[in-house]
């Protein structure tokens, strides 16, 4: 053990001296503490890849901001993204050992696998999954707030996902794509996507310190804990996310000395000293143009923009007159840029825990200048230019918002009609309830306070330590609660999905329970117009209504004196109540109330 963590030592201060004698990198450290001083990231870290070798790997800030725990080259970051690749490569693996094809239609592997519609069923084939041409956008708050272990259960939700368009007619990124790409990788070697890449890639590559789940990122030492800027642009510490079953789309952990072994596999056509990890036809097709991301030519902002194409997990762009490959990541807490220069054999990975940060890119194309030897720009100094005028804009998106909604409105309904479950099948399911006079939610296992907007629009705020963060108010995403024709609040809607038509979540109201001592208070007979509706008690205190012509009907009790029929929508019984005995009870349906009295024995 001493031994090898000796080698290692070595490994790093002759990457050190490398770097410092290496003359392209003349002052490109002090660039790089500008970057992190200009987007105040708690730290980073970036290796830079040649041929064969690590030519740099360092560390900047802090991995551990609260506690001024210094970030190295073996820090661990959540890669997000740029997981993507590797999943896509498991591909490649199984074409090389003829086991698919990347025209297969993926329901041949995975049978039960069912989309919108019947075009998307029979034309969808594997290739699609890995270009993100299968017509379906993000769809993302169907993992996001409702996460699952389960794959299966996250492969069912996709029967239930619009498209937006035609297959094949437009690029638009999708994570379920790759969650299918390892699931099928699951069905055909019958091992997990976990194991796969960790046999395939982790152990051949050297990259020992990786992990594909969050719980081996928080059981490591040398970790790097997620930070975000709040309102006020202070570091503020996030929660690590846990992605669950989507793990084939971003799950992996890793630093950037692990993550340039795998740049140098990429870098030299699939080989790692001399091993052929990933099929050099695979490694020319991903890194090739599959998919037109954008379309357009290059313009006075972006002369050297040449293209933005897409491969198999992987962006194709120029940059500066240089072919570029490469992929971000983004995850809570956390930002990715993994990419390479196949032209030039040199390779950049930068991980930084900052949200959405823009650090990995100011970084890399801060390296390509230098490696590069192309023209220098000032990245930090560009980027705080673009932030201020971002700044000013924002402030007066901020102030359009706090007009935007209809002041002195009111919700249709009391808090308790608005109480109750909510679900989409292509999304997941939630409970609205009410907390000191408050309508409440859980996401994801994260509490939501759900504020008024104006008439039956309310928004999401997050909710913690007991306090709403104000902050979002006015700006955070907006639920729309509809009414059916008795009356009754029978669905929320909500625009999570911006290309398509609103997302509609069912509300099933809560039941409460009811002993048989009060369900006894309903039995009995009661006249409908001529008619007898006959109530009784069966099944361990279960009430049921019986009308001759119909079949008996269960009846679920939602509030004191009022029922749902458990198999009709928007039909309900509610009982009244006089002087402490029970006389009528109403049938409430959407043609209309019915009213029928008791009968007297």
């Amino acid at each position: 053990m001493k031994n090898r963590i000796l080698s290692l030592a070595l490994i790093l201060i002759a990457t050190g001296l490398y770097a410092q004698t290496d003359k392209r990198l003349k002052g490109i450290e002090k660039k790089f503490n500008t970057i992190l001083e200009s987007t105040k990231a708690p730290g980073f870290a970036v290796a830079i890849v040649e041929g064969d070798k690590i030519i740099y790997a360092k560390g900047f800030g802090y991995a551990d901001y609260e506690n001024k725990v210094a970030a190295d080259a073996n820090t661990l970051f959540a890669i997000g993204s740029s997981t993507k690749a590797f999943t896509s490569s498991l591909l490649g693996l199984l074409r090389e050992d003829d086991k698919i094809s990347f025209n297969d239609n993926p329901r041949k592997h995975i049978p039960e696998l069912e989309f919108y519609n019947d075009e998307m069923n029979n034309g969808i084939i594997i290739k699609d999954l890995m270009r993100h041409t299968t017509g379906l956008p993000r769809h993302d708050g169907a993992w996001y707030f409702f996460p699952s272990y389960d794959k299966d259960s996250l492969i069912q939700r996709l029967k239930h996902h619009e498209p937006f368009t035609g297959l094949r007619q437009q690029w638009y990124y999708n994570n379920f794509g790759f969650l299918l790409q390892g699931v099928i990788t699951e069905k055909l070697s019958g091992k997990s996507w976990e194991e796969n890449i960790e046999e395939k890639f982790f152990k051949p590559l050297g990259m020992n310190r990786s992990k594909t789940m969050i719980s081996g990122m928080k059981e490591s030492s040398n970790k790097a804990y997620g930070y975000t800027l709040d309102a006020d642009r202070n570091i503020e510490k996030t929660d690590y996310y846990d992605i669950a079953g989507m793990s084939p789309a971003g799950s992996i952990n890793s630093s950037v000395n692990d993550m340039s072994q795998w740049l140098i596999t990429w870098i030299n056509k699939g080989k790692y000293k001399d091993q052929q990890i990933i099929p050099e036809d695979y490694i020319k097709e991903a890194i090739s143009s599959q998919a037109i991301v954008a379309s357009g030519v290059p313009s006075d902002e972006l002369p050297n923009v040449h293209f933005a194409n897409y491969g198999y997990g992987w962006f194709l762009h120029s940059y500066k007159g240089h072919y570029m490959v490469e992929h971000g990541g983004n995850i809570d807490g956390f930002s990715a840029s993994v990419g390479f220069y196949p032209s030039d054999k040199i390779g950049v990975v930068v991980l930084a825990n900052q949200n959405g940060s823009a650090v990995p890119r100011l970084v890399r194309n801060t390296v390509a200048d230098h490696m590069l030897n192309v023209e220098k720009t000032e990245w930090a100094k560009k980027h705080k230019e673009d932030l201020e005028e971002a700044l000013e804009a924002q402030e007066k998106v901020i102030e359009d918002k706090e007009t935007s909604n209809v002041k002195n409105t009111r919700p249709s309904h009391a808090k308790l009609d608005y109480a109750g479950f909510y679900e989409n099948a292509g999304y997941g399911k939630f409970e609205v309830t009410i907390e000191n006079d408050s309508l409440m939610t859980t996401l994801n296992d994260e509490k939501i306070f759900i504020n008024h907007f104006h008439y039956d629009t309310f928004e999401l705020i997050d909710y913690s330590d007991g306090k709403v963060d104000s902050t979002e108010i006015g700006s955070s995403l907006k639920v729309n609660f509809k009414t059916n024709e008795s009356g009754d609040i029978e669905s929320l809607t909500t625009s999570i999905e911006p290309t398509t038509e609103a997302i509609v979540f069912k509300r099933t109201p809560n039941t409460i329970e009811v002993d048989a001592k009060t369900l006894e208070q309903y039995v009995g007979n009661y006249d409908l117009a001529g008619q007898v509706v006959k109530f009784y008690i069966k099944d361990e205190n279960v009430l049921y209504a019986f009308l001759k012509g119909q079949p008996e009907y269960e009846l679920v009790p939602t509030d004191k004196h009022k029922f749902n029929l458990k198999i009709l929508d928007r039909y309900k019984v509610e009982f009244v109540e006089v002087k402490g005995i029970i006389t009528t009870v109403k049938f409430i349906q959407p043609n209309g109330v019915f009213s029928a009295r008791k009968k007297v024995d």
